[in-house]
């Protein structure tokens, strides 16, 4: 009886110390969490960012200017509240309790819009919709930058490990169609790793605006957008976040399993990591598209 008591007593105790101190143990406790513990800041009628996620007491939501990244993205469309994460292959992700809300981000079938590209995209739109088309370019993993402008006047790139060249190939074609493919050439020789070394960083947690990106760069990597801020009269600040993903699949806002009661709002300041429904940030930092 007595070894009993004493198996059971270090099985508690070797759980408690796995779920509380473990990575591997803190992450899957997490994903317990949002299963079982209901989201309460949330309305379930809002078509928005900004109108889904609700603003907890002694906060206020940080206002953004008409025209800006930060006001497109704090207003993006989001499909009903019921809709589910879908892979690429037109699949529900077999993950379905982390999210509050999927954006109105179709996903090709062909698997290359995965967590950082799916980000790119939503940058790319919102340039080519406030008629800044020409600013539309990003970088390849080994440094080549490849402009929208260039390539809707026709040139390719000719790629041979880590050499690239540009020519003119094709016949000029700005059409939205082309645009399209031109950002599927992104997805394939761009990610986290690229979108590190490429945009600006932002220092000081005061300046995190919405739009700027949280990121781990590798290979692979992970990246998140800020999609929504609150703010107190003290100055703290709470962040909401959404994501792609990697296979691809819905552009989706992510829940804080870490903190139930003000999931899905962050609170990253003097962080140096960060636990997400299905990710662990092991160190970030904080980039802004230019």
């Amino acid at each position: 009886m007595k070894k009993t008591i004493l198996f059971v007593v270090f099985l508690v105790l070797g759980a408690f110390v796995f779920f509380n101190f473990s990575k591997k143990g803190i992450a899957i406790k997490e994903v317990a969490v949002t299963y079982v513990v209901p989201t309460t800041l949330i309305h379930k009628e809002g078509i928005t960012i900004k109108t889904r996620i609700k603003v907890p007491e002694g906060f206020a939501r940080v206002v953004s200017e008409e025209q800006t990244f930060s006001h497109y993205i704090q207003n993006y469309q989001l499909k009903e509240a019921s809709a589910q994460v879908i892979n690429y292959d037109g699949n529900p992700y077999i993950y379905q309790a982390g999210h509050v809300g999927v954006l109105e981000v179709p996903v090709p079938s062909n698997g290359l819009q995965q967590c950082a590209d799916a980000l790119i995209r939503i940058r790319s739109e919102y340039l080519w919709s406030t008629n800044r088309k020409d600013e539309i370019g990003f970088k390849f993993t080994s440094g080549h930058y490849c402009s929208w402008k260039k390539y809707a006047e026709g040139y390719r790139p000719k790629i041979s490990g880590n050499t690239v060249t540009f020519s003119k190939t094709a016949t000029p074609n700005d059409s939205k169609e082309n645009f399209y493919k031109y950002l599927t050439l992104i997805y394939t020789y761009a990610g986290t790793y690229s979108l590190s070394q490429e945009l600006k960083k932002v220092a000081n947690h005061s300046e995190i605006r919405i739009g700027d990106l949280l990121i781990y760069p590798g290979f692979p990597g992970h990246v998140i957008m800020v999609g929504d801020i609150i703010e107190n009269e003290q100055g703290e600040r709470r962040f909401a976040f959404f994501q792609g993903n990697t296979p691809a699949q819905s552009v989706h806002i992510i829940k804080n399993g870490s903190n139930t009661k003000m999931s899905p709002w962050y609170d990253i300041k003097d962080k140096t990591t960060l636990e997400t429904p299905i990710y662990t940030f092991s160190s970030f930092e904080m980039v802004r598209f230019k």
